[in-house]
């Protein structure tokens, strides 16, 4: 669980050097920079890694930046993914292309990198006033968590529950981004479900990443919470599976398969100041 995060670039251009040199200056402004040089690996990459804004050349080896952009649109996951143009052509019908395709700016060659810098933290900010729930579950996340756990600390009897999903990385290697996300999807519909089995006390639920999920609770319904989500989330997980591949599952390396893993920590359990203090001991939980 982390309350601070690195924006994730990702760059696509097959001139090796403008992507050296963007890479350099992003990562040197605080950026994590990923990048590809042509389109069905951007595309893939892209879907795996979860940027927060795409730099995107409109002229590339293979398919182009409007059949990226255009596939992009179509995925649940990345519908929403800032996009912004880097190409050479200047002409009009080339920019409203980029525009009806759902860009979100559009930047010629050669350009000045500052006035770049510019326009993607502006896109980073105007993308975190509407992404504040996750595109596959509808629960809340970023900012809104945040706000949340800060505020929760500060009651006297505050308890979390954290569930995080492992193996998600294979599993949507082998099987498709379609099936990783009926995964995460229905891990959340369950948890809504083990809550509304509950006694009607208050209770958020969001995501503190895209794969984990937190239970905001009383100190004493917060264990009673966690042993109902082990117990029906964990068995559970092995449906997701090919029922021809059910079976050799178990026999998987443990880092290959499908789990879901649950910790529980309440203000009962020792001193925490912040929210980080109380990120981290949850995952010391679960390692």
């Amino acid at each position: 669980m982390s309350t601070s995060k690195r924006h994730k670039i990702f760059v696509v251009d097959d001139d090796v050097e403008l992507v050296d040199m963007l890479s350099a200056f992003f990562s040197a402004q605080g950026y994590d920079v990923a990048t590809a040089g042509w389109g069905e690996e951007a595309v893939a990459q892209i879907q795996k890694q979860g940027p927060d804004v795409v730099l995107l050349d409109i002229h590339l080896p293979d398919i182009d930046g409007y059949e990226i952009c255009r596939r992009l649109r179509q995925s649940r996951r990345t519908q929403h993914l800032p996009i912004i143009f880097l190409t050479e052509r200047r002409e009009r019908g080339d920019r409203l292309t980029g525009l009806e395709l759902g860009a979100v700016d559009y930047i010629t060659k050669p350009f000045d990198i500052q006035e770049l810098r510019l326009r993607v933290r502006n896109s980073l900010r105007r993308s975190s006033l509407h992404s504040l729930h996750n595109p596959i579950t509808g629960l809340p996340e970023g900012q809104l968590v945040k706000e949340q756990l800060e505020a929760f600390l500060k009651t006297p009897d505050w308890g979390i529950v954290f569930a995080s999903v492992r193996g998600l990385d294979t599993f949507r290697d082998r099987y498709g981004f379609v099936a990783a996300d009926d995964v995460v999807r229905a891990v959340g519909l369950m948890i809504g479900s083990i809550i509304q089995g509950e006694d009607g006390a208050e209770t958020f639920v969001g995501h503190s990443d895209s794969e984990d999920f937190v239970i905001l609770a009383g100190a004493t319904r917060c264990q009673r919470l966690a042993e109902r989500c082990r117990a029906r989330l964990e068995p559970a997980i092995q449906y997701f599976y090919p029922v021809e591949e059910r079976s050799q599952v178990p026999n998987r390396p443990e880092s290959q398969r499908l789990s879901v893993q649950v910790a529980c920590l309440s203000g009962r359990d020792g001193e925490y100041n912040n929210v980080k203090e109380v990120g981290e001991a949850l995952h010391a939980m679960l390692t």
